[in-house]
């Protein structure tokens, strides 16, 4: 339960930054503009956007112009498309997709005590954010996701209450509610037990918290799978307590990349996210050798994702 303390978020912007995000919102406040960004978001082609938007060349040049100058845009080789900057600052502007508030599920009176328990923390944790309504909808929705799977029921309204609030967290997010100065990055895998796991941990480790990471299944397994746990210790990182979670809407809408990792056309698409494909054999297909070459290509991948994020990697030293 939350002890009421107010919750900070990253630091005060220094006078060069603010000075760069005032004249990025400043360009963005025109809708032209605005249009055009959401455009190359959506990989509509330079060329196309004059008819696609209805707008003369003229305002797209000069448009475009714009967005060059404040970094929102890079031109390589004549292919323009949006920086990071712009994905991680700006990315939910880019989308005309309305929000769903409260999801579909049970009463969570015909659910267990413990539930209840849960709702009236959470309820408070999230007392500035959302109805009470809203949280015992999540919390119900959750505990039934995860208790579809779950063999082992010791620890399962412990993982009800962590993922129930990390879904709470992301639809505040995703809503501009919880406003963020680090990045959001979901992994999506098959069973959320090797390879998104593995990634989740580098992109956590590497960052030392200076990206908000998130991971999910298309159809996640019963539990972290122990030869991953394994092999991320003989790279000196652990999983602390991780666990497979089934992939829902509000997580996709609040990050700002979503990389998968051979779950096909499971993950949905909406505007406004960077979307990545890594192509990764299953690591739990494979022997150990080939589970350890799996989890090395992951740490290199993640590696050029913090360069491509502008954030320096904290432990390179394995």
């Amino acid at each position: 339960m939350s002890d009421g303390a107010p919750h900070r978020i990253g630091k005060p912007l220094d006078e060069r930054a603010a000075r760069d995000r005032a004249a990025q919102v400043s360009v963005l406040g025109n809708p032209d503009i605005l249009r055009v960004l959401s455009a190359l978001a959506s990989d509509i082609p330079v060329a196309s956007i004059p008819a696609e938007l209805s707008l003369s060349s003229a305002v797209i040049d000069e448009a475009l112009r714009s967005l060059l100058i404040t970094g929102l845009v890079r031109d390589d080789e004549g292919r323009v498309t949006p920086t990071v900057d712009a994905w991680v600052r700006f990315g939910r502007l880019l989308s005309s997709e309305s929000l769903q508030t409260v999801p579909a599920a049970p009463a969570v009176a015909d659910l267990p005590q413990g539930v209840m328990t849960i709702v009236a923390d959470l309820a408070y944790r999230f007392s500035s954010t959302f109805s009470p309504e809203t949280v015992a909808s999540y919390v119900a929705q959750s505990y039934l996701l995860l208790s579809q799977r779950a063999r082992v029921r010791e620890h399962l309204l412990t993982m009800t209450e962590r993922y129930a609030a990390d879904r709470l967290e992301a639809l505040a997010t995703a809503q501009g509610l919880l406003l963020r100065d680090t990045p959001e990055v979901l992994f999506v895998c098959v069973q959320n037990a090797g390879r998104s796991q593995m990634a989740g941990a580098f992109l956590r480790h590497l960052s030392g918290g200076k990206v908000h990471v998130r991971t999910a299944g298309s159809s996640p397994a019963e539990a972290a799978h122990p030869r991953v746990a394994a092999a991320l210790l003989e790279a000196g990182v652990e999983l602390w307590g991780e666990f497979p979670k089934p992939l829902t809407d509000d997580v996709v809408r609040a990050a700002d990349y979503v990389i998968t990792m051979g779950c096909g056309d499971a993950c949905p698409v909406f505007p406004g996210r960077r979307y990545m494909e890594w192509d990764l054999p299953d690591p739990l297909e494979l022997d150990d050798a080939g589970l350890r070459d799996v989890r090395d290509d992951i740490r290199s991948r993640v590696l050029d994702l913090l360069a491509e994020l502008g954030v320096d990697p904290q432990d390179t030293s394995r």
